[in-house]
């Protein structure tokens, strides 16, 4: 399928969980990830390329911060939602205005498209307010049994196109798309 409008800039949740649907352990640690084998860099050089923008909650930007790395994403425009004080810094511009008002607005400005990297909370308001267009789900082979779920209770029902799966040595990768974005088959390809 192909989508209808190819360059409208679209919001795309990229995320890994557990077998059990968490995406962080109750600590909010991501440690468990790093002993699944995966295959290369499990499709993320492909999805990166795509985007310009990331959004980010407060714990997600602490998680990255802890890395014992750069900042990975210095050539992005990353934004930090918080409900508490965040000061800005050479990496991200925090973000504590409504977000009704804001994101509408950063979806029509012109660009790549929009990284949803998480967390938990900030899934939950995305999905709420139908600004999700493309889910892209690594699936591990670990059950955490508690933790931060991907998908809290109390978000509208909603349906998905499946565009693609894929496996990355012990991942599996799923991609689903908003039905309203793609194109309708031709009535000879039906």
């Amino acid at each position: 399928m192909k989508f209808k409008d190819p360059s409208k800039r679209r919001v795309i949740l990229f995320i890994a969980m557990s077998l059990d649907g968490y995406i962080a352990d109750e600590q909010g640690s991501v440690e468990w990830l790093e002993q699944i084998e995966g295959e290369g860099d499990n499709g993320y050089n492909d999805f990166i390329e795509q985007v310009d923008t990331i959004f980010m909650g407060r714990h997600t930007y602490e998680v990255i911060q802890g890395f014992d790395m750069p900042f990975p994403y210095q050539d992005k425009q990353c934004y930090v939602f918080s409900r508490s004080s965040q000061q800005a810094d050479e990496h991200v511009t925090p973000i504590q205005e409504e977000l009704t008002s804001w994101v509408p607005q950063q979806l029509e400005q012109s660009g790549k498209h929009i990284w949803l990297m998480g967390g938990g909370q900030l899934v939950h308001e995305f999905l709420q307010h139908h600004w999700i267009d493309e889910m892209i789900i690594t699936i591990a082979p670990v059950m955490l049994g508690s933790g931060i779920p991907l998908f809290r209770e109390g978000f509208p029902t909603s349906s998905w196109i499946a565009q693609e799966t894929r496996s990355y040595g012990q991942l599996v990768t799923l991609h689903y798309v908003k039905p309203d974005l793609l194109q309708s088959p031709a009535p000879d390809q039906q």
